[in-house]
């Protein structure tokens, strides 16, 4: 029984994180559109980056 206790809470916690996530997404995507509406006029690109990492390699790689 106490399995069963054990994995019923762990479901509700996992459900109320998703949710909280899920806020937390859409909160950050109207931000976003919100400033992208702003910045649009002055020839924004409209595409942000996702990642710090570099576009290019630093170093050719080698045959």
């Amino acid at each position: 029984m106490y399995e069963h206790e054990t994995h019923r809470f762990r479901h509700t916690e996992l459900r109320r994180a998703a949710a909280q996530e899920r806020l937390a997404r859409e909160a950050a995507g109207a931000r976003r559109a919100a400033r992208g509406e702003e910045t649009a006029p002055f020839g924004a690109l409209g595409a942000e980056s996702h990642t710090d990492r570099p576009r290019r390699h630093r170093l050719p790689r080698t045959a």
